[in-house]
């Protein structure tokens, strides 16, 4: 059972709202229920959510948890009078004390998304993306030249949804090739990687938790076996090991955890926030 309800409430898609109250909410033993409410740009919507919200702390007994980054003012105030949870207003806690301190009005647009058509970044972004599903699993060659990042490492070890993290969060162009058996026999790296290997970085992963991974998708079989998963995950450290490749282990870490590590490693001259 979950001990409380937590809304975020946003006028754009609560994105910021759910990133910024989940890291908070980390810091606290407990598994609360989330309700997002997104897209409340809108009086009537405020009111309907306003509803909901001291509705839910009726029933359960208990004041439901709101975090809010509303930036129209008149629905912000719907909430802010009506709202019987406790209200976290991150706009009002941040934004506001900066534009004093700055002596700068913020802009007070609704949400990282809006106004796309204009935004660089936002196109740069949706070309990582583009480049990292046509390079994923080694599927191409091509452009690799192109590439901010090239993940290496056994199938399963982390590295596709790795890679579309860094596209979709930071705009990296991110490839990655798997390491096969037939790259261990020739104990060399796959040869279209060689001009790139400083682009080159390796996951790797204690193969009992490989061999559960696999598992799932291949029962039974030595694809999965963990007598397998061990000989592939020692060929592949000791090829990185003399190839210089820096790598970590995906075992007990974040995507990310894996993804700032990465970051700090390869430092790409342009990022995308």
């Amino acid at each position: 059972m979950h001990s409380r309800t937590v809304f975020f409430v946003s006028d754009g898609t609560g994105i910021t709202a759910e990133t910024f109250g989940n890291a908070i909410l980390a810091q606290f033993e407990m598994k609360p229920r989330h309700v997002r409410l997104p897209f409340i740009d809108t009086v009537d919507k405020a009111h309907q959510a306003v509803r909901q919200i001291n509705h839910t702390g009726e029933v359960e007994g208990k004041k439901p948890i709101v975090f809010t980054t509303l930036v129209n003012m008149e629905v912000l105030k719907v909430i802010q009078d009506g709202c019987k949870g406790m209200l976290l207003d991150m706009f009002g806690t941040f934004v506001h004390p900066l534009e004093e301190e700055l002596g700068i009005r913020s802009h007070h647009r609704v949400g990282r998304f809006s106004d796309v058509s204009r935004s660089k970044e936002y196109t740069d972004r949706i070309e990582a993306i583009n480049f990292s599903l046509a390079h994923d699993d080694g599927q191409s060659n091509r452009d690799l030249a192109g590439a901010d990042v090239i993940l290496v490492g056994v199938s399963r070890s982390g590295k596709t949804p790795t890679s579309l993290y860094l596209a979709m969060q930071y705009g990296m162009k991110a490839a990655n090739y798997p390491l096969i058996p037939e790259d261990f026999d020739r104990r060399q790296l796959p040869p279209a990687l060689e001009p790139h290997r400083k682009k080159i970085f390796g996951l790797t992963i204690q193969p009992e938790r490989l061999s559960e991974i696999r598992n799932e998708r291949r029962p039974d079989s030595k694809y999965a076996s963990l007598v397998n998963c061990r000989h592939e995950i020692a060929e592949a450290e000791a090829m990185m090991r003399r190839s210089g490749i820096r790598w970590l282990s995906t075992t007990t870490k974040s995507i990310e955890e894996i993804a700032t590590t990465i970051l700090q490693e390869i430092r790409p001259e342009r990022l995308v926030y």
